[in-house]
Order: C-alpha cells, then structure tokens, then sequence
C-alpha cells in the first residue's frame, strides 16, 4: 500500500489554502458580508452554518475574524506541521463557504477536499508537507489505511464532479448546438477583462471558432471523468489539459480560487496515488563542457520510488 503523506498531497493543501486566503486577503469585509437576495444577510447564522468562524463573531468583528482566517491559511499554505493545521484548515474552509456573500464553486470544492484530507494530515508526523514522504511501514497499519482510503475518495470525488459538470450542461441547447461560450463570453459578469476581450471577441463571432470554445470543455471535463480508467502516460496529458482549461477560466472569467481549488484536486486525481515530486540527478552524459560540478536538476519527477509497489486507481 502506497505512503499517503507525499509532497503531492502536501501541494494540494497549498493550493486550497491560497484559493481562499486570496478571497479573503484581496475582497474586503463589506463585500464578503452583505445582503443577498431572498436570504438576507451574511453570514447567516443558520442551522449548520451558526457553528462558522464569521458566526462567532459580532458583525463588528468580522473584518478581525477575516485576518484571523488569513493568518492560520497562510500556515497551512507554508506546510507546517499538517497534522496541527489540518482541522483549522477545513473549518475556514467551512466557514468561508458557509459565511461569505459571495461564494462559488471553488469555495464548495474546497470545503469537501479539506474535509477529506483531514484524515491523511492527522496521520502526518513531517514537520513540513514538502518533506520526503514518510515510509508506509513505519505507520499502523489502520492510519495508513484511513489515509489512502481518504485520497482514493477524493479521486472518485473529482471524478464524478467532473462527470456531473460535463452531463449537466448537455440538455441545454446551447450548449448542444455549440454557441454557449457566447452568452458566457459576452455576459457583463464574466466576460473576459478589458485587455483581453479585444482578443477574444472576432472568436466569439465566428461559428467556427465559438463552437470550438464551447465543446472543448466538455470533452475535457469527460475525459477527466473517465481519467482513473486510463494508463498513468494519459492521465499526465490529462492533468495538463485540466489544469489549462482552468487556467484559462481564471484568465477570462476572474475565477482565480476556484481555478486554485480545482488545480489541488487535478493533483490528486491524476498523478500516481503514492506518487511524489523529486529531485532528478542529471546522467553523465549531461554534465556540461566545462566540466561544472555535478548538481541536482530542477526537474520534477512524480513517479513513485522503484521500492514501492505499484500504484492502483
């Protein structure tokens, strides 16, 4: 059974905690606290979401609340200590869903990832989660279950919330017969910015080219759902598709948190369960003319150590 505590997994908590303490850290309190339509001011404070950091707090507060959140998130993003920040983390998280005006999807996938990696980070004795992974053997063996268990949920979790974005734009005919990406394109919200729009606009205009734009993310998103059925070499090519696609919603729509969230999440779906990001030494064939002193290459190589047995999906 593969070591849960790897770099990998250390990286996606970076990534989820830079997704929300960016929200946090660049909207001020009174546009993250205010009044929303049919269900009145935020935080609400109701049933579940009574129990948020922001519903601790008198409104007065809140903005000292939100730089309380900042401070722990940028713990977590540094890697200190998981096992010490894990719950911490997935309680902002939580809180930051449940409590802010404007929340989206990034926020909600966030939520549900660190709740899920709560189980591998209390079982990480690193000091820091960039740390070599631990070995498997030096763990009982029900801890090192219950965190492969908690990836390999999170996995199915991206998996299906890939399937569900692709199938659930289907039944619309704009999305059917291509023009989708025209209403988005051209929609005072989430148009792309100023700079860009010039650039993107004669797209948008050609049948062709808005036709391309709007079926390109489904058959990514699609071929993200299926990608635990396929060989590692196509879930490498997968992970760069994602994480370009997502990329260019954060360009174009100013989605950054939830481009951040979903980042975190391609990681653990599509790199090898186990797997982690080493130094790579350069072959002898490589060492320069000048004969320089050997160094370690900055490559990063996410294949698991030969000793360790091979990954499953």
């Amino acid at each position: 059974m593969p070591s849960p505590w790897t770099n990998v997994y250390g990286l996606a908590r970076t990534l989820l905690a830079l997704g929300t303490l960016l929200t946090l850290t660049f909207s001020n309190s009174a546009t993250l606290f205010r009044p929303v339509a049919f269900q009145g001011d935020h935080p609400t404070c109701r049933g579940i979401e009574a129990g948020g950091a922001f519903c601790l707090v008198p409104s007065d507060d809140l903005d000292g609340m939100r730089w309380v959140c900042v401070a722990v998130l940028l713990v977590v993003a540094s890697g200190w200590r998981p096992r010490l920040t894990a719950l911490p983390h997935a309680y902002i998280s939580f809180s930051v869903f449940t409590g802010i005006a404007i929340g989206d999807g990034g926020d909600q996938m966030t939520t549900v990832l660190t709740l899920l990696l709560v189980l591998p980070a209390l079982g990480d004795r690193r000091r820091w989660h960039w740390d070599a992974a631990d070995s498997a053997n030096e763990h009982p063996r029900w801890l090192l279950l219950a965190g492969v268990s908690a990836l390999v949920v999170v996995r199915l979790q991206m998996s299906f919330a890939y399937f569900q974005a692709c199938v659930s734009k289907l039944p619309h005919a704009e999305w059917a017969d291509g023009t989708g990406m025209w209403y988005w394109g051209n929609s005072l919200a989430f148009r792309p910015p100023g700079w860009l729009y010039p650039l993107v606009a004669p797209v948008l205009a050609n049948p062709i080219g808005v036709a391309v734009m709007t079926w390109s993310p489904l058959f990514i998103e699609i071929s993200l759902a299926a990608a635990l059925l396929v060989r590692q070499r196509v879930r490498y090519a997968l992970l760069a598709a994602g994480g370009g696609f997502h990329l260019c919603i954060a360009v174009m729509m100013g989605l950054w948190s939830f481009a951040l969230a979903m980042w975190a999440g391609l990681l653990l779906l599509c790199l090898p369960l186990g797997g982690e990001f080493r130094m790579r030494e350069p072959r002898a064939g490589q060492e320069s003319s000048a004969q320089q002193p050997r160094s370690k290459a900055t490559a990063l190589d996410s294949e698991k150590p030969a000793s360790r047995a091979a990954s499953t999906s």
